[in-house]
């Protein structure tokens, strides 16, 4: 039985061009289904989508939707971001997804990389207790962390710097995701972390994510989809088996909740959420 605190989230990318928004928000319409307690919509590299994102936050939130972007300092000035923020406050907005974030390609060294503690910090140094703030965690540690020790310190220091709960990338391999709990909990922190799940939708497309941001895929399950071909239809199924076992395994063992990478895609995320039979019954939507 799934714990009353559960807490359901789902992730956007913004869309590139008008037809892929007309998708994204039907996507969103759909996945209301639900009721997860927000949807996420990403930042690009150094704010390179920073208007398709801010359009994308305040549409969904005019239309009632509880939404959270993500933001990060890139290249930004300290006054061009709290002008950005400011919007978000003014409109309503209560939660943030807070990043260190990436330079935009071609930025060469002249601008100083600003961490996601420092994020943390600025947002409750200007705007108080308004924003619930969500930051990253990686239970595989950060690709470009020195150490794991170092890694959890450093996420330590996000909540130290004020963020309320975490939220991870994805993963395949539960135990990396458990033992990480308790290495940041011998560390001190308390704040929830929330585990990320990505659906197996492209073999391609996943491989070349994991490769760049330091997500394991387990070796015998990058065989495993590598038999399948193009059987895009059989690499699915057996995908949303194994996240569905995935997020099972998560859930029974104490998970405070999801967040899923949709992809912008509605059926993939569905299929699972289904699966975990946490659908909204007739009876408790009427209530």
């Amino acid at each position: 039985m799934i714990d009353q605190k559960f807490r359901l989230s789902f992730e956007f990318f913004p869309a590139k061009t008008p037809e892929g928004r007309e998708k994204l928000l039907e996507v969103r319409r759909q996945l209301s289904e639900f009721e997860p307690d927000f949807f996420s919509v990403t930042y690009g590299a150094g704010g390179s989508t920073r208007d398709n994102t801010k359009e994308l936050v305040t549409h969904l939130h005019s239309q009632g939707v509880a939404v959270a972007p993500h933001l990060s300092f890139g290249g930004d000035t300290q006054e061009s971001m709290r002008q950005l923020i400011d919007e978000y406050r003014d409109a309503g907005i209560e939660r943030i997804v807070a990043l260190r974030g990436d330079m935009p390609s071609g930025v060469g060294g002249s601008f100083e990389m600003v961490y996601a503690n420092e994020l943390v910090a600025f947002i409750r140094e200007h705007y108080g207790d308004h924003f619930q703030l969500e930051v990253a965690a990686y239970p595989e540690i950060h690709p470009q962390a020195k150490s794991y020790t170092e890694d959890i310190r450093y996420l330590k220091g996000k909540f130290d710097a004020g963020a309320n709960s975490g939220i991870t990338q994805y993963f395949y391999n539960p135990d990396a995701y458990f033992y990480f709990l308790d290495q940041c909990h011998k560390a001190g922190i308390e704040q929830p972390i929330y585990p990320g799940i990505m659906p197996i939708i492209n073999f391609r497309n996943l491989t070349r994510f994991s490769d760049a941001c330091g997500a394991e895929i387990p070796r015998w399950l990058r065989k495993r989809l590598e038999s399948f071909g193009e059987d895009t239809e059989s690499l699915r199924a057996f995908g949303e088996e194994l996240v569905t076992e995935l997020c099972d395994v998560l859930l029974e063992n104490g998970a405070p909740g999801l967040h899923f990478y949709t992809m912008n895609q509605y059926q993939p995320t569905a299929n699972i959420v289904r699966n975990l039979g946490l659908t909204v019954s007739a009876e408790d939507a009427a209530s």
